[in-house]
């Protein structure tokens, strides 16, 4: 069950992110953080993973070190590993793109399978909320992307198959799916 430190995380990410959209729509951002934490919770996560759904963006989007330095004191080591193990930039600004992609593509393997949940379903929601954009908008949608259309496609199939490899299941099969869907 999840307790009074999960309702906590909400409140502390719907603080630090209560601002924000998700790219190129007017949703707001927390939506997305629900819906990970949700994914994660229906796939046999825990609490620390639910929570680190929550935050799973925070470092990387709200203050970097310091973020993370507040996430550990908050709601624990195990958060804030979770948490380190989603990031892909610590700094603003972010390094390069597609160097950045392929330093976290390379870095999956090797991460623990706590944190490999909690990246699965936020790649899965990405994915999922790109087919549908596709869907409405076609090529146009490429645009919001620092990638654009083949650097998204080439990221999004990349993270299919390692999750494929690394987390075979129903969640993976969805991510495949999804991408499936906007790379063909």
């Amino acid at each position: 069950m999840l307790t009074e430190r999960f309702d906590k995380a909400f409140r502390f990410a719907h603080r630090l992110h209560r601002d924000q959209t998700r790219k190129g729509t007017p949703i707001p951002y927390i939506s997305h953080l629900m819906t990970v934490a949700a994914l994660v919770v229906e796939h046999g996560g825990n609490e620390d993973q639910a929570i680190a759904g929550l935050l799973h963006d925070a470092v990387e989007d709200q203050g970097g070190a310091e973020t993370l330095a507040k996430i550990r004191t908050r709601f624990g080591d195990a958060v804030a590993a979770i948490v380190s193990d989603c990031t892909d930039a610590w700094t603003e600004p972010k390094p390069p793109w597609r160097a950045r992609k392929e330093a976290y593509l390379a870095a999956l393997p090797g991460k623990p399978a706590q944190s490999l949940l909690v990246s699965l379903a936020d790649k899965t929601h990405n994915a999922e909320a790109i087919l549908f954009d596709y869907r409405v908008l076609g090529d146009s949608l490429w645009d919001r992307f620092n990638g654009g259309a083949d650097g998204t496609r080439w990221y999004y199939n990349a993270l299919a198959e390692v999750f494929s490899d690394t987390m075979p299941g129903r969640l993976s099969d969805r991510l495949s799916r999804a991408v499936a869907g906007f790379s063909g």
